[in-house]
């Protein structure tokens, strides 16, 4: 894929659903009772993959457009897969559904692509065996075999790493087992799953003491519901960090979700003195979703820092955030961020490695990066199969003097299939 440089970024950009919210949906349904109509459901690879491992377990799926139906099968329906179930490159397909299989009376086996392979799922495994189940795998890594049981433990956890994958994992497990399962989390984690769990009728609790606390009631029985997906705020990220740095931009979505352990990227950019504006707030199936406007004659902060707490947070918008340093006088500066080596790629080398043959002043660190300000050419990159890392060098290759490609940009289907056609509507040239 070739990028050419722009003066701006201007217009309304249509955003895809949001993945995470999109996953979630179609796993809940599977177990619930009754029918779940999904409205605007994710046309992204990984949640394909969801409903594809769905069908291999029996449920009812038809699809029309970007309406979902699924019918619910209830939390002892499913039937045990044939074969193997293939999650793609979905991590979030992989850990979400070893919490509901490790509560079913059957075997199953999880796969998925030679990145998904690679990626650690010990976090997962020990909880889930904690509960009951047995599971086997590659040294902490998939194949996932997995021989459920029909009653879990309930548990405690507390976790030593924010993942709301490993949460969302655990409390799916929790609505198998005999009692109050609990996570807790010294950094509060995206909380889509508990939101739509509670919005699904789950018995959940929530409490902010020595950390942020959620319990499921394993009496919890969810019922069908009909599910309107919000525009992913992810995929926004890439559009807000190019009107960010060219100067005359003014770029508006709607429907977004604005989820408050996913909208620290708003606060990120306004930090560097960006205008962006939230109007028409509502909330829909227990999320709150907003229409976005973003308008800026140039970035006016100095430097960003991002550590700790705030880096778990905007985990997944940091390699478009790289970019943005290339446009800050004292560029920025990323660290808390391990989390990103274990990514589809390793996001820390990936990102570094692209941004440099285009002249970006870039390092990398064991837990972070550094960009600096620099003047970018346009060059030959690779996105090392990587969907955010190919979004982002995309976003750089605007910002550039000259023509640059981008090798294995196919990559954004597995979040945004339509992503370099959006992006070529509104680029001012």
């Amino acid at each position: 894929m070739k990028i050419y440089g722009a003066r701006a970024l201007k217009g309304e950009a249509k955003l895809p659903a949001d993945k995470s919210i999109s996953h979630r949906a179609a796993l809940l349904g599977a177990i619930a009772e009754g029918v779940t109509r999904i409205e605007n459901f994710s046309d992204a690879v990984d949640c394909r993959s969801t409903l594809g491992c769905l069908r291999q377990l029996g449920v009812g799926i038809t699809r029309e457009g970007t309406e979902v139906t699924i019918e619910g099968r209830g939390k002892r329906g499913l039937r045990p897969p044939e074969t193997p179930l293939d999650c793609g490159n979905s991590g979030t397909t992989m850990r979400l559904s070893a919490g509901i299989l490790a509560g079913q009376p059957f075997d199953s086996v999880l796969v998925g692509d030679s990145s998904l392979m690679r990626r650690p799922m010990a976090r997962i495994i020990e909880p889930l065996t904690r509960m009951g189940a047995e599971i086997e795998s590659d040294g902490g890594r998939p194949p996932l075999r997995i021989r459920g049981r029909s009653k879990l433990n309930a548990i405690d956890l507390k976790t030593e790493k924010p993942s709301a994958q490993v949460k969302s994992c655990v409390l799916l497990a929790g609505l198998f087992a005999e009692g109050n399962t609990s996570v807790t989390e010294a950094v509060k984690t995206r909380d889509h799953t508990e939101r739509m769990l509670e919005h699904m009728g789950a018995e959940v609790a929530v409490e902010e003491k020595d950390g942020h606390r959620v319990s499921i009631s394993g009496k919890s029985l969810l019922r069908g519901s009909s599910i309107t997906v919000p525009g992913d705020i992810s995929a926004a990220t890439f559009f807000l960090v190019g009107a960010a740095c060219l100067p005359g931009s003014e770029v508006s979505f709607r429907g977004v979700g604005i989820n408050p352990t996913r909208n620290a990227v708003i606060d990120t950019i306004r930090r560097c003195g960006v205008e962006i504006d939230l109007t028409n707030e509502r909330v829909a199936n227990n999320e709150p979703v907003a229409d976005i406007a973003v308008s800026t004659n140039g970035v006016g902060a100095e430097m960003l820092v991002i550590e700790g707490g705030e880096a778990a947070k905007l985990i997944d918008e940091l390699p478009a955030l790289a970019v943005l340093g290339t446009r800050l006088p004292k560029g920025i500066l990323v660290s808390g961020a391990a989390d990103l080596r274990v990514k589809e790629s390793d996001r820390i080398a990936a990102i570094v490695t692209g941004l440099r043959p285009m002249g970006a002043d870039a390092e990398e660190m064991a837990d972070g990066f550094r960009v600096g300000p620099s003047r970018l050419k346009g060059a030959r990159v690779d996105s090392a199969g990587d969907h955010r890392i190919a979004m982002a060098l995309a976003i750089a290759g605007l910002l550039a003097e000259g023509e640059t490609e981008i090798v294995r940009a196919e990559c954004v289907d597995i979040s945004f299939p339509d992503f370099f056609e959006v992006l070529d509507g509104l680029a001012v040239r």
